[in-house]
Order: C-alpha cells, then structure tokens, then sequence
C-alpha cells in the first residue's frame, strides 16, 4: 500500500491496515534496517497498570510469600547459570 507524507511531515495510515491493529491513538516508532515499524501504545492513566497486575494476582490468589519464594528461586537459578 501506498501512503504518501505531507509538508508537515505527516502521514496517513491506510484503513485497511488500521482495521488490523487495535484501537489507538498512538504508536512507537522506530527503524529496523531501513523499515519505519509502527507499534500501538496503550496510554494509561498514571497507576492503573500497576492496580490491574495486583487484581490479577489477587483474583489467582497468589500471596506475598508465594512472590517472594519465586524470586528467590529465580535469583538462585540466576547464580547457578552464571
């Protein structure tokens, strides 16, 4: 497909490809090998993420000790591997 960059350095994406990514309004870019690579970025509200991660962990019911028993096996198996 074929887009094309206007004065202000703009460009409009195609909305054959916008109906193959998820609703967003923004996106990383960056350059692999000469290719310009859009990803979606979800922007959230200051937070939120880290509440969501610690409602999952509580709706699975893993507890404090049940953490820090995984991160002491995951230290001991990083020494281990060194």
């Amino acid at each position: 497909m074929l887009a094309k960059k206007t004065s202000k350095n703009q460009v409009t994406l195609p909305k054959k490809i916008l109906k193959e990514i998820p609703d967003t309004d923004y996106f990383d870019v960056s350059l692999r090998e000469g290719s310009v690579v859009l990803r979606p970025v979800t922007v959230a509200e200051h937070g939120s993420r880290l509440a969501s991660i610690r409602k999952k962990i509580r709706d699975l019911g893993i507890k404090s000790s049940d953490i820090g028993q995984a991160i002491q096996w995951a230290r001991e198996r990083g020494r281990r591997q060194r």
